[in-house]
């Protein structure tokens, strides 16, 4: 593979663009507004270990800009999955591989999965089923993301830490796509480890991400803030132990137990969560397509997660006011 789509230039997806088209990858970014027209007039800006490199790609306003792609990097918010999926259909082939890269509770995640009881489009997620239907879970391949990154500016992003893109086929197949796909990123100097269990890692992201996410919106501190107070940790002890409980519903043994996984965060102390950066940035939040992926799970299994659930309704309340929740 030698050409890729990445759909949404957002932090992530501006960090994937740009360590692609360094490694000599063609890469078409679909973006818009200002970010659009950054990477247009001077191209996409890469800061990283105290150098900054300048890369020059294609960048499309749409899906029908770019047209037929043989790899989409799909990097959107969770939150604008749903609008995403009707004007998907110009990107797709017969063979085309769209790669779910975000924080969201994959809305693929069912396919070929789905215990009694559970429809396999989430209201959180894919409220209409419009993923499901207009993209197609045969197209995807999952993704969990470890890089911090941060948008400094429209078109330039800074890379704090981190590398690894894990990479699973949602049937567990070691499949030609998935590989060469791995062997892109790992061209990209990208960590890019392929699982037959993609669904176990999943459900360890989404564990902290359950737990931060929301505290951090009622707190504005940092992961190491939220660690340090005795109080807090606490708290996000009993949210993550919450999350395991939903995923064992599901067949999944989440490896690690709370303060495990939460150790595993100490070396970004100084970094604020996705969520905390775009509320104090006035964008959209994902709230629902996280941490309210595992409360609706939770309540389709039977599972309580009150302390989810009350942290979901003040996080929520603090978006709606400052303009961040939809």
């Amino acid at each position: 593979m030698n050409t890729a789509c990445v759909f949404g230039l957002g932090a992530i997806g501006s960090y994937l663009a740009a360590r692609l088209a360094l490694s000599g990858v063609r890469v078409t970014a679909i973006t818009r507004g200002a970010t659009l027209e950054a990477v247009r007039a001077r191209g996409l800006v890469l800061v990283e270990r105290g150098r900054r490199e300048t890369v020059q790609l294609r960048a499309v306003a749409s899906p029908q800009e770019a047209g037929q792609q043989e790899v989409v990097f799909l990097t959107v918010k969770a939150n604008d999955l749903p609008v995403v999926a009707s004007q998907f259909r110009p990107l797709l082939g017969p063979a085309t591989a769209v790669v779910t890269v975000g924080n969201g509770f994959p809305w693929w995640y069912f396919f070929r999965a789905t215990p009694g009881g559970i429809n396999p489009t989430l209201t959180s997620v894919d409220p209409r089923g419009s993923l499901w239907r207009l993209v197609g879970p045969e197209h995807a391949i999952g993704c969990v993301v470890y890089p911090a990154v941060r948008v400094a500016e429209p078109g330039v992003v800074e890379h704090i830490y981190g590398n690894r893109f894990s990479l699973g086929e949602p049937d567990g197949s070691l499949s030609t796509r998935v590989r060469a796909i791995a062997a892109m990123l790992s061209a990209a100097a990208l960590e890019a480890p392929v699982r037959q269990d993609i669904r176990t890692e999943i459900w360890t992201k989404l564990t902290l991400n359950a737990a931060y996410n929301p505290v951090s919106l009622l707190t504005g501190a940092t992961l190491g803030q939220m660690l340090d107070d005795l109080a807090t940790a606490g708290t996000l002890e009993a949210l993550m132990q919450e999350a395991i409980g939903v995923a064992a519903t599901l067949g999944v043994r989440v490896p690690m137990q709370p303060r495990q996984l939460m150790e595993l965060t100490r070396p970004l102390s100084a970094h604020k969560t996705s969520s905390l950066q775009d509320l104090e940035a006035g964008r959209r939040i994902e709230l629902d397509p996280v941490a309210g992926a595992v409360a609706e799970i939770g309540r389709l299994r039977n599972v309580r997660t009150p302390a989810l659930d009350a942290m979901l309704a003040l996080a929520r309340l603090r978006a709606r006011l400052s303009g961040c929740h939809g």
